[in-house]
């Protein structure tokens, strides 16, 4: 029995060394686009048609199928409960599932891409920006600068890693329609960048309806096997399950549904090794705790509840600060960030240092 262990062990191994170097001529520096191609798993005796139906239900990639749960894939129309099986055990060899040391950890950990955010001030805060391989939500009521973010991280996402980008492509969900191509090439200009290759490396959808913007993520999957993508950004996550679940009746199906979502992006954060920016709106949150001749001050913050806590690996508070233009940058929860934050404008060049500084 420990035999077989050490030679599975042993061949697991193997072949992740032998994708590792073919793939370390091809790749950009840093840990974006770290997936698989699913037709790797034909090397492991898995037949190309059914790598297509895969395929044709949204698994792109091996980590994709290593990482879902059996019962998911049992459920997909021509692919039989045995295949499952071997497809799964296939890519159990090629993608790590067992447990590693806190230095192989720290080491990886090292490899992380961070995204600049356009103000050196919150770089700062941020130990250098926004990280990829995770979900970072920024949250504020309207005009606090999040879209703007968004268009920023639009722009450095495509710089070279040493300048605080990614070298990659960004992918950008709008479920409110304040997406703005001419925001886009404001900022390029400003890092002086081609504003018609930048246009073109920022892939855009609209999304209608909570049904949609599931759908785009699928999408955004296979288009991110065939390319390097530096982050995903959906503007704003919550505005349409807001809209389309009124109703405390349907606040436990409005929660599932947000969760099943954050989820998906959760997977893509770690299938691709993306940077996930989503924003999020606010609301009161003491409505019904007024009494009769006492009334509190009203509170807000952000929707989502508990489900949007958990989900965020990182998030991000933004404010008004001090002067037209200032902004505050306010880290509210981070698994490695203090409780810290930083002062920033907005103007025609995106998310920038303060006017104050």
């Amino acid at each position: 029995m420990s035999v077989s262990l050490e030679r599975s062990t042993e061949d697991q191994q193997l072949a992740q060394q032998q994708i590792l170097e073919e793939e370390e001529e091809h790749e950009p520096q840093g840990n974006v686009s770290v997936a698989h191609p699913l037709d790797l798993l034909m090397e492991y005796g898995i037949k190309q048609n059914d790598l297509k139906k895969l395929h044709e239900h949204g698994f792109h990639t091996v980590e994709a199928v290593a990482h879902a749960p059996r019962k998911e894939l049992v459920g997909l129309k021509g692919i039989s409960d045995v295949t499952v099986d071997k497809v799964q055990q296939a890519a159990w060899k090629m993608v790590p599932m067992g447990f590693s040391t806190g230095n192989v950890i720290l080491a990886q950990r090292a490899e992380i891409v961070m995204l600049s955010t356009g103000s050196k001030d919150v770089d700062d805060i941020l130990d250098g920006g926004i990280e990829t391989g995770s979900v970072t939500e920024v949250f504020g009521e309207s005009r606090m600068g999040k879209t703007q973010l968004c268009h920023t991280l639009c722009v450095t996402c495509q710089l070279p890693v040493e300048m605080g980008g990614a070298e990659g492509k960004a992918l950008y969900i709008d479920t409110e329609g304040c997406f703005r191509p001419q925001r886009i090439s404001q900022i390029a200009e400003k890092f002086g960048l081609n504003v018609e290759e930048v246009l073109e490396n920022v892939a855009y959808a609209r999304a209608h309806n909570t049904e949609h913007q599931m759908k785009l993520l699928q999408e955004a999957a296979a288009m991110m096997a065939e390319s390097r993508f530096g982050v995903v950004i959906v503007d704003s996550v919550t505005a349409l399950f807001r809209t389309e679940y009124v109703g405390r009746q349907e606040l436990a199906p409005r929660q599932n549904a947000l969760g099943r979502f954050m989820r998906a992006l959760h997977r893509m954060a770690d299938e691709f090794g993306v940077a996930v920016v989503v924003t999020n709106q606010m609301v009161a949150t003491n409505l019904d705790n007024t009494q009769p001749g006492f009334v509190k001050p009203p509170q807000v913050g952000p929707i989502g509840g508990h489900i949007m806590a958990h989900a965020s690996t990182t998030r991000l508070f933004m404010k008004k600060g001090k002067g037209g233009s200032n902004r505050v940058l306010k880290i509210v929860a981070s698994p490695s960030l203090a409780e810290r934050e930083a002062i920033f404008s907005i103007s025609t060049e995106g998310i920038c240092n303060s006017a104050d500084a």
